[in-house]
C-alpha cells in the first residue's frame, strides 16, 4: 500500500505563490499603461520624466533667467541660475551676503526678483561711513570684492533698522539697481518679508562660460549681531 502523503485540496490553495509574481505584476501594470498610451512606452518614460521635472522646480530647484544688470558684475543679463528652494527651510534663515530671488509683489513690483541681503531681521543698516562703506550694526563693509566696477556702495544716504523677519537687499550694481533704497518711503519701507524668499541663488548653469558657484562673501562674516553678539 502506497502510504505517501498526498497534497490535499487546501495544501494547494495555501502554498506560497512562485517568486517573482509581484514583480511580474508591477511589469504588466506598466505595459497595460502603455498600451494605453499613444507612443506606448516612450510616452510613458516622458511623462515620468516631466512629473519628475515639475516636483523638482516646485519643492526643490527652480531656474531662473537674470533679466537685468542689477547684479553685475557677478551675474549678467541673460545667464541663467539655479535657485535652491530648500535652503531657507526647516529653520534655516537668509544670511548677510546670500544672494536670493524672492516675490516683490506689493513692495517692489509684481515679479521675482534677484538682490542681495545685506541686513537681516533687527540689523542697523546704514550708509555711510567717513569712507562711504556701508555699516551693518556699526560695522563697516568692504563690499569691493562683488560691487560693479566704479560703483560706490550707495549714492542714496540712509539709516534703517531692519524689522524681525524682514531683509534689507541691495543690487550688486548699485547704480543700476531698483532695491530697498528705493522703497524706504513704499509699503513695507523697503524690507522684503523673509516669507517672501523663494531662494537661494547657488549655481550659474548657463551660458557654460560663466558656470559658477555663488558663494557667500567673507564682507559680513565680521558684522555682530545686533545686540552685540555674532551675526
Amino acid at each position: 500500500m502506497d502510504t505517501e502523503a498526498q497534497p490535499t485540496e487546501r495544501d494547494r490553495s495555501s502554498a506560497p505563490a512562485p517568486r517573482g509574481t509581484e514583480g511580474r505584476s508591477r511589469f504588466a501594470l506598466v505595459s497595460r499603461i502603455s498600451q494605453w498610451l499613444p507612443g506606448g512606452r516612450v510616452t510613458l518614460t516622458l511623462l515620468v520624466c516631466l512629473v519628475f521635472l515639475l516636483l523638482l522646480s516646485t519643492f526643490v530647484l527652480q531656474p531662473f533667467q537674470i533679466p537685468s544688470g542689477s547684479m553685475e558684475r557677478g551675474l549678467r543679463i541673460g545667464d541663467r541660475i539655479v535657485v535652491n528652494k530648500l535652503a531657507y527651510r526647516f529653520g534655516a534663515q537668509p544670511q548677510r551676503g546670500d544672494v536670493v530671488v524672492f516675490d516683490g509683489t506689493g513692495y517692489f513690483g509684481d515679479a521675482d526678483y534677484i538682490k542681495r541681503v545685506v541686513g537681516v531681521g533687527e540689523d542697523r543698516v546704514v550708509c555711510c561711513d567717513k569712507e562711504g562703506r556701508i555699516q551693518v550694526n556699526g560695522r563697516s563693509v568692504d563690499e569691493s570684492a562683488f560691487l560693479y566696477p566704479g560703483d560706490g556702495p550707495s549714492g542714496v544716504s540712509f539709516d534703517v533698522v531692519v524689522p524681525a523677519g524682514s531683509l534689507f537687499v541691495l543690487g550688486d550694481h548699485r547704480s543700476a539697481s531698483s532695491d530697498s533704497r528705493d522703497h524706504l518711503g513704499s509699503p513695507g519701507g523697503g524690507m522684503i518679508p523673509v516669507e517672501d524668499v523663494i531662494g537661494r541663488a547657488d549655481w550659474v548653469v548657463w551660458p557654460t562660460a560663466h558656470w559658477t558657484r555663488l558663494e557667500r562673501p567673507d564682507a559680513y562674516a565680521r558684522v555682530p549681531g545686533p545686540a552685540g553678539g555674532h551675526g
